[in-house]
């Protein structure tokens, strides 16, 4: 185990901080083990980071800081059974990689793949989905270093309360150190992307969720302009019909005009928001279809670089088209001026304990600011368009719930904090977040 020298840590967006104590780089499990007996000792938290995409405090301390970049190995990759254990410190998009090369693919995920395994793992990073669930679903077992440097693991055989508890855990039960996934064979999605008229969507709703096995759409407020996103397997030499984009349109809609084009926009709208609502329409008059097919991670995955920060919500199904007409009430009655598109997806049922889909089915609504403007009145109000259905906010996403309010919202949500009391009485993996959301 190294440790590096101090200073302050930020994440992704920018708009989270900390100055750690100490910094320490594990390269095990027992790395783990020990550096958590150690905090206990001199009388220090521990927290875990990941690669920072998390909006909330949910990594921060000012005791001991883990990073990941020590805990990357691919320990097991069982290509009969599907499962493949990895630490928990690789990114998502080296797993993937490894998963490619042994044809193989996670089932589902959601749109960035920066993220670290873990750090997906106990945020609920989830993607869209009818039949195919979030992250939490696809995890079959879970390696931890416990508040007294003991390590366990648990599956749904294996200490299964912990399991459910622990899989969308913020690492308030301990420190993961490895996760075995539940893989299926490589496959390859056909990506079908075309504008769409509000009203359209909205009314199509319904079918566009059955009809399609991973379907999303994006609104660009201030307009009637939407863009849909229909993703579904293909088999056999008919998949080649329609393949990869060609490099050039990659990088022309992906990198360009996704990126450069949008983050200069942005800066823009800092500077001048009244144009805001004129760039927008622009943008949806632009909007092109297009049709691709590709291995699942790369149709799931697009670079994200424009920095920006985020909330959102998860609400039950039924709700969605009545909550994305109250949310379109609200920004016509404001003067705001919101140059990112609001994102809605949809997810099935999940088991895990904090799983924002927890035992419902589920939409998410997610609303995005740039990273430089304030986001304070906007994403308070949305929220309380949100939690007026019973929605239950995004772990590692901006928002102001505490734990009177997710009590009533989780109905395993007691249940966790009674298993944080048993493993964590000293509150060895404490920081404020965890309090507001969990309580003293």
């Amino acid at each position: 185990m190294s440790r590096v020298g101090g200073g302050s840590w930020r994440n992704w967006a920018g708009n989270q901080r900390a100055t750690p104590r100490r910094v320490l780089v594990p390269r095990s499990t027992e790395d783990v083990a020990a550096a958590v007996r150690t905090a206990a000792e001199d009388g220090l938290t521990v927290r875990m980071v990941g690669t920072g995409h998390s909006f909330t405090g949910a990594a921060l301390t000012d005791g001991v800081q883990l990073r990941p970049g020590g805990l990357t190995r691919v320990r097991s990759i069982d290509t009969v059974g599907g499962l493949v254990t990895v630490e928990a410190g690789l990114p998502l998009r080296d797993f993937n990689r490894v998963l490619a090369e042994h044809r193989m693919a996670l089932a589902n995920m959601g749109d960035i793949q920066e993220q670290t395994v873990a750090g997906a793992a106990q945020t609920g990073t989830h993607g869209t989905g009818r039949d195919a669930a979030g992250l939490v679903s696809q995890i079959a077992e879970l390696e931890l270093v416990l508040a007294d440097g003991s390590v366990v693991t648990c599956s749904r055989d294996r200490r299964p309360d912990l399991f459910d508890a622990a899989r969308a855990g913020l690492g308030a039960l301990g420190v993961v150190t490895a996760i075995t996934w539940r893989t299926v064979p490589a496959f390859l999605l056909r990506a079908r992307e075309e504008p769409m008229r509000w009203d359209e969507v909205l009314e199509r709703l319904d079918e566009l969720a059955a009809d399609n096995e991973h379907f999303e759409f994006y609104w660009f407020p201030h307009t009637e302009g939407c863009l849909t996103k229909r993703n579904n397997r293909v088999a056999g030499p008919a998949a080649r019909e329609v393949g990869p984009l060609p490099t050039w349109r990659r990088w022309l809609d992906d990198e360009l005009l996704s990126n450069v084009v949008f983050g200069g926009v942005n800066r823009l709208g800092r500077r001048v928001p009244a144009v805001v609502p004129a760039v927008n329409e622009i943008s949806t008059k632009a909007l092109s279809a297009r049709t691709y097919t590709d291995l699942s991670y790369k149709v799931f995955t697009s670079p994200r670089r424009v920095r920006f920060k985020e909330q959102e919500y998860a609400i039950p199904r039924e709700q969605l088209g009545s909550a994305l007409r109250s949310l379109r009430e609200l920004l016509a009655g404001k003067d705001w001026r919101i140059g990112f598109p609001i994102e809605v997806r949809l997810l099935p049922p999940e088991d895990a304990w904090l799983s924002m889909a927890y035992d419902r089915p589920t939409a998410f609504i997610a609303v995005h600011i740039y990273h430089a403007l304030p986001h304070a009145q906007y994403f308070q109000a949305v929220e309380e368009l949100m939690t007026a259905v019973g929605g239950r906010p995004h772990w590692g996403k901006l928002h102001t719930r505490d734990a009177a309010y997710l009590r009533s919202v989780y109905p395993r949500f007691d249940d966790f904090v009674r298993l944080r009391n048993e493993l964590d009485p000293d509150r060895r993996f404490a920081n404020r977040y965890l309090t507001q959301v969990f309580g003293a």
